[in-house]
């Protein structure tokens, strides 16, 4: 559908650019899904490691439940009252869980020796030295004899 398409149907002029935008968003869709479906699904997950793998699942099945709570919304029912709601609810939790795990991934590790190494470092203060308490501390250098 085209903006001329759209300009020759009946429909308030006030929404024309949210049916282009929609129009626009679909668009974008469609070739996302085309995309994601020349490639076979075994094949795909065979280039992910596990935590990539859960997240391209979840984002599919929250995808396909938010095109369902479109459909439905198009076909005059309240998806607040389907139980898709509760099926986004559902997997946007277990999203939240991946989130997680992914964040712990990335946080930094301590390291423990270069931590105490740092903090020794900053809390060192030097011992005033004299010079008749320096040349006492040192150790005489014995000369070599052949």
């Amino acid at each position: 559908m085209s903006e001329r398409d759209l300009a020759g149907e009946e429909y308030p002029t006030e929404i024309h650019d949210y049916l282009l935008a929609f129009e626009k968003a679909l668009g974008s869709v469609d070739e996302m899904l085309k995309t994601m479906m020349s490639v076979s699904r075994s094949e795909l997950l065979q280039k992910l490691d596990p935590l990539e793998q859960a997240k391209l699942d979840l984002v599919s099945a929250y995808t396909l439940n938010s095109m369902f709570w479109v459909y439905l919304a198009t076909q005059g029912v309240n998806p607040k009252e389907h139980p898709v709601k509760q099926e986004l609810e559902r997997i946007r939790t277990y999203m939240n869980r991946v989130k997680e795990i992914a964040d712990r991934k990335k946080a930094a590790k301590l390291d423990k020796g270069a931590a105490s190494r740092f903090v020794r470092n900053a809390l060192y203060e030097p011992k005033p030295q004299n010079k008749t308490a320096k040349k006492s501390s040192a150790p005489a250098k014995r000369k070599k004899t052949h």
